[in-house]
């Protein structure tokens, strides 16, 4: 699908959330994109940013997961 990382940074930059680093792959036949995003200076909260990933999501047909650094390190710690 055209325009997946255009529409997600866009909605990043409006929050004046700055994306750091991306990544990309295709698994079998699936789309998968890490995003890497400094919210130090982020205008409104995660919770909001997040409402609005899910809403382009849902738009694209997509499934959009927005967590908070220490919860995923606290999910990948062994």
């Amino acid at each position: 699908m055209v325009g997946i990382l255009a529409k997600v940074s866009t909605s990043c930059a409006e929050y004046n959330a700055n994306v750091i680093e991306v990544t990309q792959s295709v698994l079998q036949d699936l789309f998968a994109m890490i995003m890497l995003v400094d919210i130090s200076g982020m205008k409104g909260e995660l919770s909001e940013m997040s409402d609005a990933m899910q809403k382009i999501g849902d738009e694209m047909g997509l499934s959009i997961h927005v967590m908070h650094e220490n919860i995923f390190n606290s999910m990948h710690r062994i």
